[in-house]
């Protein structure tokens, strides 16, 4: 996997929108020092954070982990892949599927260990969900309701519908999904 200077891309893209560290905090809802330390490297982001600079930014979660190319190909090979481990969630990893940085889709596969859940609570997003179950079975906590989804099954989520992904057995689980962002 490549090494992904998260501070500097996030300098890139702060200061690309001509948007100064005060100005970027206020719309996340933090402090310039700490975004300042970020940019600098001094310390990483929560993955709280990066959804925040991802919305305040108008640009996908993903764009953060992959640096630009000029290639007409892009190719994510599967040792190379990006792979998130959120502070906050045990026995959960997001894998970075998404080969082209100028894309609307973030393409993903979710990473349940036994017993693990994407989120306390249930969450909306901005975009449209695709999923399916490539591994395993889980529960989708979606609105209040609970579905069983089965390896093979797949479930379209619309926007900021609340939802949480849960695996409640004793095998891992995996779900591919993609995001319109």
């Amino acid at each position: 996997m490549n090494d992904i200077n998260l501070g500097l891309q996030i300098k890139k893209f702060r200061t690309n929108q001509n948007l100064s560290l005060k100005e970027l905090a206020e719309k996340i809802k933090s402090t310039s020092a700490l975004l300042s330390q970020i940019e600098k490297g001094v310390t990483n982001p929560s993955i709280n954070t990066l959804k925040s600079l991802s919305k305040a930014l108008n640009i996908p979660l993903y764009k953060f982990f992959i640096e630009e190319t000029l290639k007409k190909v892009h190719i994510v090979r599967a040792q190379d892949r990006t792979i998130i481990k959120p502070s906050k969630g045990e026995g959960i990893s997001y894998e970075i599927l998404s080969p082209e940085p100028q894309t609307d889709v973030e393409f993903m596969i979710l990473n349940l260990e036994p017993y693990a859940f994407s989120k306390e609570k249930e969450i909306g997003h901005e975009g449209q969900e695709v999923a399916f179950i490539l591994e395993g079975q889980v529960k989708l906590n979606l609105d209040n309701e609970s579905y069983i989804l089965l390896k093979g099954d797949s479930v379209k989520i619309e926007k900021f519908v609340k939802h949480s992904w849960e695996n409640f057995s004793s095998k891992c689980a995996k779900i591919i999904f993609a995001v319109t962002i």
